[in-house]
């Protein structure tokens, strides 16, 4: 029985002929990657725990959340990395370099076939050239800088084919908004994705790069493009060497496979509050803008910087809307001043800053203000993930095309005179409550009784659950009263919560970031236990690898719970009981990675 190319690639990195779906194994990393948010907490992991650095030459720092270092708390988290580096002897690509996961391949460090990791949630970009790229809390990556690998559960693949031609409108970003539209947030949830077809085989890096960095929209693991022979003659330069290509074997086995006409796909945006929630862009209104946005991980490349110049040539950005252009790395902004896209960008009004994340991240040029609508080439759309506005998605050619027209549209819309705004005397005030603290729970016990918070809620991000403008707290202690304070309906949770409570809610818990902080404000508070019908990929690594438990449940109807009842949890055979009506189901329980996890109090320990 043949291999998936996921599953070559990690039979390669861990010393085994073959794997299969389900099983646990440890997977040499090639390329150890922190960013300036996370790298601190990278740190103060390693020197808490007495650890050294396994191999300073496959490990990183990129400062790409902040490149402007303007924000005083990341400034001195980057210093603090920066120190270490130079004790280590750790390369840093620093603020004038890039978005570490584009610079991995543009420095030739990633190659098809490597496995790359790092504290960035869309690590897995690396598929656009056949590599294995996944994000993981601080925990993880201390662990791999320290010995080299990691733990993984080796995920189910499913392939799509894409059958029939591109349509000649049809960007990359419009491609994966249809098969958000397609799959939705959760149906490809913790499955490795493989796509093929014709039009997929001329696809450059760049649309490569877009369709891959959605993955983690979608709750995939992972998109892979097996290489192409133009994407291996790229990384061979790059990388200064010859190498040789890995694609998936002809009898793999996939446990779906879908086949989808690509001929069918229309440009599509995405409403706010949800990448998934995707219409054809001719479907809205003419809806007026405040903002524009074009970059991220998803859109600041070199293609995507010419279809915007393209469009903004002789043009201006309408009157009282802002466009922020931000390119990927340096190496793409220093592409655009040498074609004179950065001179197209100047004269039509727009901001260029830095190379590097942008609009993602708390501080960085790309949030918007209350009531601020913005259209975006970003990745996500989160209630407040890019500030208190309210955010769209769409393909860099829509985007710079609606910051022209003052309302969202397409290229082929543009109107000769752009909307303007009228005067309006409404304003807006914004509350910021504080929450109180709470005490961590050490307890190590098998058997949890707790009093139950319903939150029953399908694709809770990890945004909602503890938003990025608190990214930069290192203690625990301090991050409980933040706590689902960006969910609407719970922003006074951290408030009325008390240690040994246990929180139940829905599909796709902890969709988005791979940030640590959104398990440990719960350990913070003292939160027992999540149990979930199901979880972000990363979300479940950074809770089982922090010692904290969670379990995922198929139908809890059968406890007949109401808010505030008692339950008890057994970990190790899975049964919950609710201790009101002595009503009891078997969930999933523990499997033996995570009990052993658990009872070190994590991985580190």
């Amino acid at each position: 029985m043949g291999l998936t190319l996921i599953e070559k690639i990690l039979a390669n990195h861990s010393g085994n002929s073959e794997v299969k779906p389900g099983e646990i194994i440890d997977i040499e990393i090639d390329v150890r990657v922190a960013r300036d948010f996370g790298g601190a907490n990278v740190v103060k992991n390693i020197i808490d725990n007495n650890l050294t650095v396994h191999d300073p030459t496959k490990t990183f720092f990129t400062f790409d959340c902040n490149p402007t270092g303007s924000d005083q708390k990341y400034a001195a988290n980057q210093q603090y990395c920066r120190v270490f580096a130079r004790e280590q002897g750790i390369k840093t690509f620093d603020i004038n370099a890039g978005i570490g996961t584009h610079l991995v391949i543009e420095k030739g460090y990633a190659i098809p076939g490597s496995t790359v990791i790092s504290t960035d949630s869309h690590a897995n970009i690396l598929g656009a050239i056949g590599a294995f790229g996944q994000g993981m809390g601080d925990r993880d990556i201390a662990a791999a800088w320290a010995n080299g690998k990691v733990w993984f559960k080796v995920p189910s693949s499913v392939k799509i084919n894409l059958i029939g031609n591109k349509p000649a409108n049809l960007s990359a970003k419009d491609i994966v908004l249809n098969l958000l539209a397609e799959f939705g947030a959760n149906q490809l949830l913790g499955y490795s994705v493989e796509i093929y077809g014709e039009s997929v085989e001329n696809l450059t890096l760049d649309e490569r790069i877009t369709i891959s960095s959605m993955a983690t929209e979608m709750g995939a693991i992972i998109i892979l493009f097996p290489p192409s022979e133009a994407i291996m003659r790229y990384c061979e330069t790059r990388a200064g060497k010859a190498l040789e290509a890995i694609w998936a074997d002809d009898d793999a086995v996939y446990e779906k496979e879908f086949n989808l006409d690509l001929g069918s796909f229309i440009p599509m945006i995405s409403r706010p509050g949800h990448p998934e929630d995707t219409v054809g862009i001719d479907k809205l209104a003419k809806i007026k803008i405040d903002s524009a946005f074009i970059g991220s991980c998803t859109n600041g490349r070199i293609e995507d910087m010419r279809a915007v110049a393209r469009i903004l040539k002789g043009r201006k950005v309408a009157p009282g809307v802002v466009l922020k252009i931000v390119p990927s790395t340096d190496e793409v902004w220093n592409n655009c001043l040498d074609q004179g896209i950065i001179k197209i960008f100047k004269e039509a009004g727009a901001l260029v800053g830095n190379a590097g994340c942008a609009g993602c991240a708390a501080g960085q040029i790309g949030q918007n203000g209350p009531g601020e609508v913005t259209v975006s080439t970003g990745n996500r759309n989160f209630t407040g993930k890019q500030g208190k506005g309210f955010v769209y998605l769409a393909s860099p050619a829509s985007v710079a095309a609606s910051a022209v027209a003052g309302y969202i549209t397409t290229e082929q819309d543009i109107p000769t005179e752009p909307a303007t705004f009228e005067q309006s005397n409404e304003s807006e005030t914004v509350i910021q409550q504080v929450k109180k603290d709470k005490d961590i729970i050490t307890k190590k016990d098998s058997l949890l009784v707790g009093k139950v918070w319903l939150i029953m809620k399908d694709n809770i991000d990890t945004d909602m659950i503890f938003h990025n403008r608190y990214l930069t707290i290192t203690e625990i202690s301090q991050m409980g009263q933040y706590t689902f304070d960006n969910l609407e309906g719970w922003t006074d949770f951290a408030e009325k919560a008390e240690s040994g409570d246990i929180v139940i809610t829905g599909k796709n818990f902890g969709a988005g970031s791979s940030r640590q902080q959104a398990v440990d404000c719960f350990k913070s508070l003292g939160v027992q236990a999540i149990l979930a019908e199901s979880f972000g990929a990363i979300y479940e690594r950074n809770a089982i690898n922090a010692g904290f438990p969670i379990l995922t449940y198929q139908d809890i109807s059968g406890l007949e719970l109401n808010q505030g009842d008692r339950i008890q949890i057994d970990l190790t055979s899975g049964i919950v009981t609710n201790l009101e009506n002595d009503k009891a189901i078997q969930i999933n329980p523990f499997f033996d990675v995570q009990m052993e996890i658990y009872k070190r109090d994590g991985l580190l320990k």
